[in-house]
């Protein structure tokens, strides 16, 4: 109760994997696609023109493709995965611990068969090694060059079950995502040639020219800039479809600078657009009737949600961004997300948006790694949700703390016993709960423990930076913590390796309060294996707070400035110490409360001891 007591008066009162060594450098790609899709039978035939450019400081012998879709069938590497979980997996792979791919029909598997591929004209030799097609080049690729590559291949659009697929069950006909042969990203770590199990992806930037030929009363949400309006279906109230011999339209789509190219066709899309000011041209590509019904409302929620991120992070680079109804949740693409449509609420519908098009940033523009480091992707994500959502919904007799429920939400799960450390490869962790904790959730509160260590303030300031440098890169973990480190003056290496690197947490508590006559000594006890600085507060009988800092000798530089409060700085506490003794100017008769970070920010698993009442 006290703990409760305490907050409130505060509310009141308160108005590494390495990094590339030497010279950056990242590969650069351009794809040239014609694409035959037959609707009824699911099925397509696909051309590619491919210009790779190689900007490392290595001479290329082989290249790697991802073929996505080879996974969705019985036997793949992602159903043996879903099988060996069990119910630990991801539940939208299975049902009731049994695989979903193992029982996909044989006519419904999904599959990308290669015919051929050349480089600068000379055949290829290549394997396959399930979702992953290896390239034995005939000419190597030397350092600062660029080559040729065309291939031809078919492709079945599989059963859907995970992001991509036919009939999904909302109905959507035909979600096309990681649909292409698509070159693997190579950098300082080699070629991220990761298997796809279900979870993550990572590609060089490129550009694209795709030509889509599909029946004509189908329509195309993609990501990218449509070039033909006129000429297809739902995007221009004048158009005049123009098709073939077989009544087929082709839609001819671009885009610059993007990881990737995702689209999904159905013949009863509805295609409303509306301009961001200062910010992209949103289309909302969705089957309109009672059950999609707050997707009208959502576009004001919409429109500020870009506002906000162009404002704290930095400024969205893209023309346009369509919300597909498609796939299954939500998965973000290339200038574009495919969600389930069907949302029980608008706060619902506008939380998914907001998620998936914040990967926008934390994933798009800020290419992350996401095999190896999915906590960056999806945790700096969630830690904007946190703030967007507090301010588009936010809720009654709120303290001034908007990731209060996410820090809650860790502490929660870690008392299961089940967490895994969240530098894990994003495909590897043993259950399914562990990963999302450790990539949503830990990556979410490493931002807010930061928050908490350097001040919010100063933490706003680092995102802005990383995003100036690193936006339209692949920034590491290690790129984050140099940046943090220069603008807050605060060592951080040591925070990085506990969060990231292992499951140890954080524990401090009140252990004893004396009262003198004119003062008040207090003495804290560090429990948890984290080392942490600490805030502690007082709470006098004028309805005063007044906040003490007491640094850590490991940061070498104390927070100075947060949007909680001025400080008082004490003596420092050495990391090896259990225990600190301080005193206050405050005696019995002066003091209601005091405790240990009054924010709710320190992710610290046992808050229930970190107050005290002077009754």
């Amino acid at each position: 109760m006290i703990r409760n007591i305490f907050i409130l008066t505060f509310a009141i009162c308160a108005n590494f994997i390495s990094a590339q060594k030497g010279p950056y450098y990242q590969q650069a790609a351009s794809y040239k696609m014609n694409i035959d899709v037959d609707a009824k039978a699911l099925t397509y035939n696909g051309k590619q023109n491919l210009k790779y450019t190689n900007n490392s400081p290595d001479e290329l012998n082989v290249v790697y493709f991802h073929l996505y879709w080879n996974a969705f069938k019985p036997g793949s590497m992602m159903d043996q995965r879903v099988t060996n979980q069990g119910t630990n997996g991801d539940s939208r792979l299975q049902k009731d611990g049994i695989s979903r791919l193992a029982s996909i029909p044989k006519d419904k598997e999904g599959a990308q068969n290669i015919h051929w591929i050349k480089q600068n004209g000379k055949t290829l030799k290549f394997e396959i090694q399930e979702t992953i097609m290896k390239v034995y080049l005939a000419d190597n690729i030397k350092a600062n060059s660029t080559t040729n590559f065309e291939m031809e291949w078919d492709a079945k659009i599989p059963m859907q079950i995970r992001r991509s697929g036919s009939n999904n069950r909302e109905g959507i006909d035909m979600t096309v995502t990681q649909w292409y042969p698509k070159i693997a990203e190579y950098d300082y770590d080699g070629w991220a040639t990761f298997d796809y199990i279900g979870r993550e992806f990572h590609a060089p930037f490129a550009d694209f020219d795709v030509k889509i030929n599909i029946d004509k009363d189908y329509i195309i949400g993609a990501g990218g800039v449509l070039e033909n309006p006129t000429e297809v279906k739902g995007y221009d109230a004048n158009s005049k479809i123009k098709a073939d011999k077989n009544k087929k339209a082709t839609w001819h789509w671009t885009a610059k600078n993007m990881l990737d190219f995702a689209w999904a066709a159905d013949k009863d899309y509805t295609v409303e657009n509306f301009q961001v000011e200062n910010g992209p041209k949103v289309y909302f590509v969705y089957q309109k009737s009672e059950k999609t019904k707050y997707w009208e409302e959502a576009k004001p929620y919409i429109s500020r949600f870009y506002q906000y991120m162009n404002s704290n992070f930095g400024n969205y680079v893209y023309p346009t961004y369509s919300f597909i109804q498609g796939g299954d949740g939500g998965m973000e693409y290339g200038m574009c997300t495919m969600i389930l449509g069907e949302a029980r609420s608008l706060e619902g519908l506008v939380g998914l948006m907001v998620h998936e098009g914040g990967h926008s940033w934390n994933q798009q523009m800020m290419a992350y790694n996401e095999s190896m480091r999915p906590w960056m992707d999806e945790g700096f994500t969630s830690y904007y949700d946190d703030q967007i959502m507090n301010e588009l919904f936010p809720p009654e007799n709120a303290i001034p703390n908007p990731f209060y429920q996410s820090v809650q939400g860790y502490i929660k799960f870690n008392k299961t016993g089940k967490e895994e450390p969240a530098g894990w490869l994003g495909d590897h962790h043993d259950n399914g709960s562990a990963y999302s904790v450790a990539s949503y959730t830990k990556g979410n509160t490493f931002l807010i423990q930061l928050n908490y260590i350097v001040g919010a303030p100063t933490l706003n300031k680092i995102m802005k930076e990383f995003y100036n440098q690193w936006h339209l890169k692949h920034p590491t973990d290690r790129d984050f913590i140099h940046i943090a480190q220069e603008i807050s003056g605060i060592d951080l290496k040591w925070f990085h390796h506990y969060w990231i690197n292992t499951t140890k947490t954080i524990d401090y508590a009140v252990k004893d309060v004396k009262y003198n006559a004119t003062s008040t000594t207090i003495t804290l006890e560090k429990i948890g294996d984290i080392p942490m600085p600490i805030d502690f507060s007082i709470i006098t009988k004028d309805q005063k707070i007044t906040n003490f800092q007491i640094p850590m000798n490991m940061t070498r530089t104390w927070k100075k400035t947060d949007a909680y409060g001025d400080f008082k700085t004490l003596e420092y506490w050495p990391w090896t110490q259990k225990e600190y003794t301080f005193t206050v100017p405050f005696s019995k008769d002066q003091i209601i409360a005091g405790g240990i970070d009054v924010s709710q920010r320190l992710a610290d698993v046992n808050a229930e001891n970190n107050f005290f009442e002077n009754k």
